[in-house]
C-alpha cells in the first residue's frame, strides 16, 4: 500500500507541476494577447483622431471655398458692372473727343490760312 500512495501522491505532484506549467504558460499568451490587444486600440485611437482631425480640416476648408465662391460671384458682378460702365466712358469719350475736334474746326477753321 506504501507503492501505491507513493505512485499516486508522485502522480498528484506530477499533474500539479504539469497544470501549473499549462497554467503559466496559458497566462502568459493571454497577457501576450491583451498587450497585443492594447496596441492595436491605441493605434484605433491614433487613427481615429486623425482622421477625426482630417475631417474637421475639409469641413473648414469647404465651408471656405463655398464662401469664396459667393464671394468669386459678388465680383464677377461687380466687374460685369464695371465692363459696362467703361463701356460707356470710352463711347462717350469718343464722342466729346468728335465734340472737341468739331468745335476746334468751326471756332479755328480748318487749319489752313
Amino acid at each position: 500500500m506504501i507503492d501505491i500512495d507513493i505512485d499516486i501522491e508522485n502522480y498528484c505532484v506530477c499533474k500539479q507541476r504539469y497544470m501549473n506549467e499549462d497554467l503559466t504558460s496559458l497566462i502568459e499568451h493571454h497577457e501576450k494577447e491583451i498587450w497585443d490587444y492594447q496596441q492595436k486600440a491605441s493605434q484605433w485611437v491614433k487613427d481615429k483622431n486623425q482622421l477625426d482631425g482630417g475631417k474637421r480640416i475639409i469641413e473648414e476648408l469647404s465651408a471656405k471655398l463655398v464662401e469664396l465662391g459667393k464671394i468669386n460671384i459678388a465680383h464677377q458682378k461687380i466687374n460685369k458692372k464695371l465692363q459696362t460702365r467703361l463701356t460707356e466712358v470710352e463711347e462717350d469719350n469718343k464722342r466729346l473727343s468728335k465734340q472737341i475736334q468739331d468745335l476746334t474746326k468751326r471756332t479755328f477753321g480748318d487749319g489752313t490760312y
